[in-house]
């Protein structure tokens, strides 16, 4: 790994990511995109933070302009035996209109009967806590997620509830750290801080390829700041500017336990809007 060994050298590599940052949020994506705004206090004001935050947001700004998507996945959950069992789902999503917001988003589980019907309703925020709903069919009720439950895992996975809002840039604040080949691919290595202060974690280490600029792996810290999860990212593909990974596996290195997702079917500018997230569309759900 190379390491910030001075200062100079590292506000050379900021001013070309600077460049390089400014020139792509006006290139293609600019006619459809949200609205691009640095937040002072999540860049920070030493060379270390804004580095590895122009770093993040040029990775965050590759997924703008997609509008709205959906998506069909398998869940794939192992436990420590080994032993695997599957879940149906889809996922729908509504792009924000500004970096000041979140995405919103729902995800439906179609099978096992055990938890068929069962959806979760995200609208991530920045500083405040997101408001999120889960509708549970069994009791034909929609139950709200408190702030203090969010580190919780979901139906029974390795993914917290917060983590399915984690991809806001502002909810953070960054530190770069160096670069690391992985995979054979050189990465930028940033590790990022919730400002949000009930996060079930204290940080994440992030690393993000330096070609299509996309997150590789990813590192969860507990509250006690000891290594509790990772992400490994994977197959990429790219849909008109906008990538998305296909596999996301997550391990528990305390429970020694693995849930996979896997994408597929993928659709954008389906035609989705802010009433396909309210609340009340969790009753009607078929």
């Amino acid at each position: 790994m190379s390491v910030i060994h001075s200062v100079k050298p590292l506000r050379a590599a900021l001013a070309a990511v600077l460049i390089n940052a400014s020139a792509f949020s006006f290139g293609a994506l600019a006619q459809s995109a949200p609205v691009f705004e640095a937040d002072p206090a999540a860049k920070g004001d030493t060379p270390e933070s804004q580095m590895g935050y122009e770093i993040a947001a040029r990775s965050d700004r590759t997924d703008a302009g997609f509008g709205d998507s959906k998506v069909d996945a398998t869940m794939m959950l192992r436990n420590a035996a080994g032993q695997t069992s599957e879940r149906s789902l889809s996922f729908s999503t509504l792009e924000k209109e500004d970096e000041t917001v979140g995405d919103k988003s729902l995800v439906i589980f179609n099978s096992p009967r055990d938890v068929e019907g069962t959806a979760l309703l995200s609208h991530a925020n920045i500083l405040d806590p997101d408001d999120q709903w889960l509708y549970l069919p069994a009791l034909k009720r929609v139950k709200r997620i408190s702030s203090a439950n969010k580190s919780g895992p979901f139906v029974g996975s390795e993914f917290a509830f917060e983590d399915f809002t984690l991809t806001e840039l502002n909810k953070f604040t960054y530190a770069y750290v160096g670069e690391e080949e992985l995979d054979g691919m050189m990465m930028d290595v940033v590790e990022r801080f919730p400002r949000y202060e009930k996060s079930g974690y204290t940080k994440q280490k992030s690393w993000i390829d330096q070609t299509a600029f996309q997150a590789r792996k990813l590192e969860f810290y507990d509250r006690r700041g000891e290594l509790l999860k990772t992400l490994t990212l994977s197959d990429y593909r790219e849909y008109n500017g906008v990538w998305r990974a296909h596999r996301l596996s997550m391990v528990n290195h305390r429970t020694n336990k693995e849930t996979d997702l896997v994408y597929s079917n993928f659709q954008f500018k389906t035609g989705l809007d802010k009433n396909d997230f309210q609340q009340g569309i969790l009753t009607r759900l078929r």
